[in-house]
């Protein structure tokens, strides 16, 4: 079997496909509910694990959620990715990111999602990201900011939330 493949790379952090050493921690990170506050809340440990296996079968794809490994310690530091979403009738890709309390207050979160940016900007060639933000989630809305998103309009998420729909257009 050859090298892993990198989906993206920062001096401090490795985004790559799902391994199955990931699993254990990956469901922690969405079992936590301080990490899921704003996004309906913690889910079930050993149904995420199930799910996470039968994600190692699939075949990689350019848009899914990708582990984001710490280099230093090799550690899942957090869950990161490109979704697609209709948001208000209209095809979207979402940046996503999720990191574990552990790692929060690093940077992390604007590191990865500002590596997943770029990335989907010059390999994949998308024209434009959103970021789903519950309004309550202050955080999360100031990451997006610092990718150079602005609070574009408000939608009902999947649980009935307001969120804010935070975009970005690639540079042309």
């Amino acid at each position: 079997m050859g090298a892993t493949r990198i989906i993206a790379e920062t001096e401090r952090l490795t985004i790559r496909p799902l391994a199955e050493a990931d699993i254990p921690a990956l469901a922690s990170i969405w079992t936590d509910t301080h990490v899921t506050q704003f996004m309906g809340g913690p889910r079930d440990f050993e149904q995420l694990c199930a799910s996470f296996k039968e994600d190692l079968g699939a075949p990689p794809s350019q848009f899914d959620l990708w582990p984001v490994l710490e280099k230093n310690s090799g550690t899942v530091a957090g869950h990161c990715g490109l979704l697609q979403k209709t948001v208000e009738g209209r095809d979207e890709i979402e940046l996503v990111y999720v990191i574990a309390s552990a790692f929060w207050g690093r940077g992390y979160a604007t590191e990865a999602a500002t590596a997943l940016r770029d990335y989907s900007f010059q390999h994949l060639r998308i024209a434009r990201l959103v970021s789903l933000i519950d309004l309550a989630n202050a955080a999360s809305a100031r990451v997006a900011l610092k990718l150079g998103m602005k609070l574009e309009a408000n939608t009902i998420g999947p649980n009935g939330k307001t969120m804010g729909v935070y975009a970005v257009a690639r540079p042309q």
